[in-house]
């Protein structure tokens, strides 16, 4: 019997008893929904992680090393030491420039005594939500046309310096040579991502921070644009390790690099055995629903006895009747697993919505495939027995 006959006779024996068909692939829908679901949202947070490890258009990486020093006025990166890094380091460091960052900037501040205390500046163009201001006022416009030196800080760091947070208000602070004002306090956004100035302890105007505190010549934030093909974390600590030696700042602070190429690779393996192990759990649902799918072959075979025998007695062979219960196996299967496939995209980009961090799910050919081979694997694990129980029915036993 050709194999296109046996297909369609399988597809209008399901469509006998619709509702039945439909309740047996629920559980192979739930399943596989569930499971892409996961990959889906793992898939999204490993390319968020890799997505902040920077790469230029044409796959150079970009790394930042930082210059951290007691005295406020020390600068770590000067014409000279840029120059020097692009000769020693030609054809494995593309470009070294002044990183004018604007948000997770390490530096030194003094609170209206002679210690120097460590924040981590947000520069920011315009004013910050008026909702998130507890205390003092918000920027105005008129701050950053008149480049006013006003800061605004946090009410954690506000609590620590002073002995309340009003009294913080109008004093002054001095940052990277520059003198400023307390213009307002303001309650750090827990939300925020990291490209937000209040996910700082202090905020500052970008006009006033660039024009006094920082040039595109000189700083204390250095980005490196790594080669094509180089490892950015060995070059990187390499150019550390130069700087530690040769930098003209060399004895008014330390030099540092995080690595975080090295701690994405690690955390990109602990989400891929996360991910691997919710999956595993999730497809507990599978074999569930393989069980079921098998149930009701077995109840489709008892039923359909009459069928078996007519088909055997008009010349079907036993295989023919093994591939066409077989194939209505399969067809449950893999219907519930494309419409679980579905449905797991759908459920996986709605979650990705309120998850804070700009999550977005990402769903790849490679999810398609392990959806439609796991619904055919399920089809043919708990559709044989029952099929091999059709085949092996004798039509002498079916005619008495």
């Amino acid at each position: 019997m050709k194999f296109i006959e046996l297909l369609k006779t399988a597809w209008q024996s399901l469509k006998v008893n619709p509702k039945r068909s439909f309740l047996t692939m629920i559980g192979i829908i739930i399943g596989i929904a569930a499971v892409i679901t996961i990959i889906a949202l793992g898939n999204g947070v490993k390319k968020q992680m890799i997505d902040s490890f920077k790469t230029t258009g044409s796959g150079e990486q970009t790394t930042t090393i930082e210059f951290m020093s007691t005295d406020p006025n020390a600068v770590g990166f000067k014409p000279n030491d840029i120059l020097a890094i692009e000769q020693n380091f030609s054809g494995k460091v593309q470009k070294a420039q002044i990183d004018t960052k604007t948000t997770g900037i390490q530096s030194y501040a003094q609170f209206g005594n002679a210690t120097d205390t460590r924040v981590t500046l947000g520069v920011t163009t315009k004013p910050i939500a008026d909702s998130l201001i507890v205390e003092g006022k918000n920027f105005t416009q008129q701050t950053f046309l008149q480049a006013k030196p006003q800061v605004l800080i946090t009410k954690a760091l506000a609590k620590r310096e002073y002995k309340d947070i009003e009294s913080a208000i109008g004093t002054p602070v001095f940052i990277n040579n520059t003198n400023y004002i307390v213009a307002g306090i303001y309650r750090q956004n827990q939300l925020a991502e990291a490209t937000e100035p209040t996910a700082g302890d202090v905020i500052v105007p970008k006009e006033v921070y660039f024009a006094n505190g920082t040039s595109k010549t000189q700083g204390n934030s250095l980005k490196l644009t790594i080669a094509k093909g180089e490892n950015a974390s060995k070059v990187t600590n390499k150019v550390v390790d130069y700087l530690k030696k040769n930098a003209t700042a060399k004895d008014q602070g330390e030099y540092s690099f995080f690595d975080l190429g090295s701690m994405l690779e690690q955390l990109s393996k602990v989400m891929d055995t996360l991910t691997l192990f919710i999956s595993a759990i999730a497809g507990i649902s599978l074999f569930i629903a393989g069980i079921g799918v098998m149930n009701m072959m077995y109840i489709s075979v008892s039923e359909r006895t009459q069928e078996i025998g007519i088909r055997l007695a008009i010349g079907a062979t036993p295989s023919n009747i093994l591939l066409q219960f077989l194939l209505e196996a399969i067809m449950l299967t893999v219907s519930g697993g494309l419409i679980g496939f579905g449905f797991g995209w759908l459920f996986a980009n709605a979650i990705a919505k309120f998850i804070p961090g700009n999550i977005t799910a990402v769903v790849t050919f490679n999810s398609f495939l392990l959806a439609f081979g796991v619904s055919t694997a399920v089809g043919v694990i708990f559709g044989i027995l029952p099929a091999r129980q059709a085949a092996n029915k004798n039509l002498i036993d079916i005619l008495r």
